[in-house]
């Protein structure tokens, strides 16, 4: 049973991170560019997703009847991380 409830959350895992890619946005300026990133993150492995997607260091701050996230640190993808959220909203 432990196995198998470790296929199906590295499924999902890898399933979550071929749907974002799938779902980033590109524009007509820049396709050739969006679409090589596109693939590079289809084709990344799930533990460089991890590092450049979901562990970013950032400070939340609600003041002024806000919350903003600051980003700590900077990589490479967060470019594509900003489409992807401003696509999700």
């Amino acid at each position: 049973n432990a196995n198998w409830a470790y296929l199906v959350m590295a499924s999902l895992a890898w399933t979550l991170k071929a749907w974002c890619a799938l779902y980033v946005p590109v524009s007509p300026r820049w396709a050739d560019k969006h679409d090589a990133e596109r693939q590079l993150m289809l084709k990344m492995e799930f533990r460089t997703f991890r590092q450049a997607f979901i562990e970013i260091p950032c400070q939340i701050v609600k003041g002024a009847r806000q919350i903003r996230w600051r980003i700590l640190a900077w990589n490479p993808w967060l470019g594509v991380f900003f489409r992807l959220v401003a696509s999700l909203e």
